[in-house]
């Protein structure tokens, strides 16, 4: 055995033997007490928890009173147990978070009856969630201090296959007009427990019910389609304690750090307490489910670099709550960084993560924003959202599409205030994320939804210095009255544009002109086409219109043709060229005649 070996086991077992040294037993046979759930008191306020011993034997934590029944799982058959626990869900850490969902579910309904009921019985308050990981034995133990069950809960609970406590017991909640809350129950299908099987040789359920004078019971299973469940003598905590006995390829889940992670991943906000190994994990406060005006500021930044894993700060902060027609809520953020070249990139996800009931479903929640709103960051959770039956994907239907209009006109409409409230706060963010809003326009088919981002969009006008950038709002308001359309005029920089002798031709008229200097930014016009049912026209295609409506001369001009002088020109041209010209046109080019006047001064 090598040297490092010697001292992990020899750790392991001198803090074994204190640990045994500090507790005493309070059943009779005292010979087995080295395999009993102990108590041990906690350096934090509250009520000593139990904990199991690890041991190389199976074990047996509790004392059996008669020999084990044996049961056939009720529901379906050996196949479906099978496709649950081994093809169902795409990652094996997801059991993690659905076991930790279970016994959150059960501190929950314990906390209904103690409301409901006002039992008196019920002496200690606690409701915590205790993870113990033994990477000598290869277990991970998941503990619950919630309702626990009765024998004939396990049989139907753990016996049964899709058959979802929490969804019944949320059935007869409803039927209590005075019940609230039941929103924080996250059970829904009856097979999370199930996902142990994927990285487990087999599973060990210890659990007591809440109810007085029940006893313990112990629940044994291999997930091969039969069970088994015994009586426990010895004296056991309230709640139910799940214990697997990993895999050799799924050792990983009896390390610490790698459990640590995927609760802080999956479970940081669940509404208990959860302790690995007696040191409490998931401290962060689920912002989104609480008053805005509660959260301060550096709160927000510690929940953005949590769920962004940027160290920045956010540049806006957007909570939005709505109940009806759907249940939703949303913590957004917009980052301080200036987006690199890999976030406007049209492959990079969507920064908004999916919550259902506090519980990660999706990291990157790519249906629930369009792909030009990739660079805001933050969290969704809503009850209603439709998940298929391993809770991991979103099920494709008219509610996923109702959610992404919903946020995406707040979102839009949000910046839309800020832009009012701080222009120019707005307009350092505008110059960072405008080629977002430029790709939503090109990207987007709806008319209305290109109004609505065009909204955001700013833009250099004539009658503005130079930076000082307006919206097409800010245009249509100051439009004069027998104008008809928005004119623009793309260029290369602002000089060049004032010394068009298109725009010049546009400002006898007295119009303002927006210009535009990327060369992207006239395909972008072109894909809007209007604003406010006002199309959207550049200088060029104006003045061409004008110009094919007849051959009329500009009169007052003295270095100009004469109108009949003009006719004359052009008959003798039509005859000159014949059949090689199809028509001629006469048009004023105040370029040429700025040049002339040059010339001639």
């Amino acid at each position: 055995m090598h040297l490092r070996s010697i001292l992990r086991h020899r750790t392991v077992l001198s803090t074994s033997f204190r640990i045994l040294q500090n507790y005493s037993p309070t059943v009779s046979n005292q010979s087995n007490y080295h395999h009993l759930i102990h108590q041990k008191p906690v350096g934090r306020t509250s009520i000593p928890i139990q904990r199991y011993l690890a041991t190389n034997a199976k074990p047996d934590s509790t004392t059996s009173s008669t020999g084990a029944e044996k049961h056939q799982f009720q529901a379906e058959t050996q196949q479906l147990l099978h496709i649950v626990a081994k093809s169902l869900y795409s990652d094996k850490e997801i059991f993690i978070r659905e076991l930790i969902s279970n016994a959150n579910d059960a501190l929950e309904k314990l906390r209904y009856m103690q409301l409901a009921s006002g039992d008196q019985s019920i002496t200690d308050d606690k409701r915590e969630i205790y993870i113990t990981v033994d990477d000598i034995n290869n277990t991970l133990t998941i503990k619950d201090t919630g309702i626990g069950m009765t024998k004939s809960e396990a049989i139907d609970n753990l016996g049964t296959i899709a058959r979802s406590g929490s969804r019944l017991f949320l059935e007869e909640l409803k039927k209590d007009k005075d019940a609230a809350d039941e929103g924080k129950i996250i059970g829904q299908f009856g097979v999370g427990f199930y996902s142990a099987f994927m990285v487990s040789k087999s599973v060990d359920v210890i659990t007591r019910s809440y109810k007085a004078g029940e006893p313990a019971y112990r629940w044994t299973s291999d997930g091969s389609g039969s069970y088994e469940i015994e009586p426990l003598v010895d004296e056991v905590e309230r709640g139910t304690a799940i214990r697997c006995y990993l895999r050799d390829d799924c050792a990983e889940f009896a390390k610490e750090e790698t459990i640590k992670q995927i609760v802080k991943k999956y479970s940081n906000f669940v509404s208990a307490p959860i302790y690995i190994n007696d040191v409490r994990v998931n401290n962060l406060r689920a912002l989104w489910m609480e008053d805005p005006k509660s959260i301060s500021e550096d709160e927000h930044t510690e929940f953005y670099r949590f769920v962004t894993g940027q160290y920045d700060k956010p540049r806006y902060t957007l909570q939005y709550k709505i109940d009806v027609p759907i249940n939703l809520r949303a913590l957004i953020y917009i980052p301080q960084y200036k987006p690199n070249i890999f976030d406007v990139t049209q492959e990079a996800d969507v920064g908004i993560a999916l919550y259902s009931r506090k519980v990660l479903i999706q990291a990157k929640a790519n249906q629930l924003l369009p792909r030009w709103l990739r660079f805001v960051k933050g969290v969704v959770d809503s009850e209603d959202v439709p998940l298929n039956l391993s809770r991991e994907l979103l099920q494709d239907s008219n509610l996923i599409r109702k959610i992404r209009l919903l946020l995406t006109q707040r979102i839009t409409r949000f910046l839309q205030e800020q832009a009012k409230k701080d222009k120019v706060k707005y307009q350092e963010f505008y110059e960072d994320y405008k080629l977002f809003f430029k790709e939503g326009i090109v990207r987007t088919a709806d008319q209305g939804e290109k109004e609505d981002i065009a909204k955001l969009l700013r833009f250099d006008s004539s009658r503005e210095e130079h930076g000082n950038l307006i919206s097409l709002d800010e245009y249509i308001e100051r439009m004069m009255p027998e104008q008809k359309h928005v004119y623009y005029l793309a260029g290369p920089s602002r000089e060049l544009c004032e010394n068009s002798p298109y725009y010049e031709a546009i400002k006898q008229k007295g119009y303002e002109v927006l210009f535009v200097y990327e060369s992207h930014d006239e395909v972008l016009l072109m894909q809007l086409a209007e604003f406010d049912k006002k199309k959207l026209k550049s200088v060029e295609s104006e003045l061409e219109t004008d110009t094919k409506k007849d051959d009329t001369i500009l009169e007052g001009d003295t270095r100009s043709l004469s109108q009949d002088e003009a006719n004359t020109l052009k008959q003798w041209l039509l005859k000159q060229f014949g059949d090689k010209i199809k028509n001629v046109k006469f048009i004023w080019d105040f370029f040429a005649t700025e040049v002339q006047e040059k010339l001639l001064s």
